[in-house]
């Protein structure tokens, strides 16, 4: 239902809408009944999910409303191993690392350092951008463009740069994650769908022109989109693609003496404010 930007307290419609909704909390998702049951999406959670599908199965019908196969939830669960390093350098883990030798709760640090993934240079939010990117590609390829054609309109409008969100990686060059997801995707029996070949096209393009290659950005974009999400489906299914890498730098401080992590002296401190003055007496 769309709304006017009118006020909701002059707007009939905004009225009425309310109104049907007073007291009440409605969901179009499912919910639990006592003596009754659990439902998600029209799924009996006790009766035909848990023991029958996977924990992936039910992340992604949460996320997305659709009940996949087995063999794509199980590539969603390899890939979120690829995407959560237990690396304290990270910035996401940093935080992780820090509330542990604070001290704060377990939840408390993975909730805050899944919250600072989310941002337009790195995290679940990218996510929006790839798969809208290489959608976006693959329409134009279909009328007629070709990946070399795609990405001299890119970098023509980037001013002879590169910059897609998928390809190029700001540290390193290449991703060694693509090897093991491509040899996850064969051993669960997928083949190269049409976005997905569309991605390796422009990687050729990129590796022939600037040399460089495709991240897992761009091959998990592409693949998803060959299995028919959304671009806003895929950044819900991995929202917590961080968690457990920020949970696993979380736990190394805390074992440690507490506020211990990162610590600096003064004089690692370059200030730069008012000079050294005395207070008067």
């Amino acid at each position: 239902m769309k709304f006017s930007a009118r006020s909701t307290h002059s707007n009939p419609t905004q009225v009425e809408y309310l109104n049907l909704r007073r007291g009440k909390i409605i969901s179009g998702t499912g919910g639990w009944f006592p003596g009754k049951g659990v439902f998600s999406h029209g799924y009996s959670m006790l009766d035909e999910l848990i023991g029958e599908k996977s924990y992936f199965q039910l992340l992604i019908l949460n996320a997305t409303g659709k009940m996949v196969e087995k063999p794509l939830a199980d590539w969603v669960e390899a890939i979120y191993g690829c995407l959560s390093w237990p690396d304290p350098r990270i910035w996401c883990n940093q935080i992780g690392a820090l509330a542990g030798a604070a001290r704060t709760s377990v939840v408390a640090a993975t909730t805050i350092g899944s919250l600072a993934a989310d941002s337009r240079s790195y995290g679940p939010y990218t996510l929006l951008d790839g798969v809208s990117f290489i959608q976006n590609a693959y329409k134009q390829h279909q009328k007629g463009m070709s990946a070399v054609d795609i990405v001299d309109e890119i970098t023509t409008a980037n001013r002879g740069k590169p910059y897609i969100v998928g390809y190029i990686r700001p540290i390193a060059k290449g991703d060694e994650r693509l090897e093991a997801m491509e040899r996850v995707s064969k051993k669960l029996g997928f083949t190269e769908g049409k976005h997905l070949l569309l991605a390796y096209e422009i990687e050729k393009v990129l590796m022939d022109e600037f040399d460089e290659g495709m991240n897992i950005n761009g091959y998990m974009s592409a693949f998803l989109s060959d299995q028919g999400f959304s671009p806003q489906e895929v950044y819900q299914m991995f929202a917590a693609m961080v968690a457990s890498g920020v949970t696993a730098c979380y736990l190394d401080t805390y074992k440690r003496p507490p506020n211990t992590f990162l610590p600096l002296r003064c004089d690692d401190i370059d200030y730069q404010g008012a000079s050294y003055r005395l207070l008067p007496d």
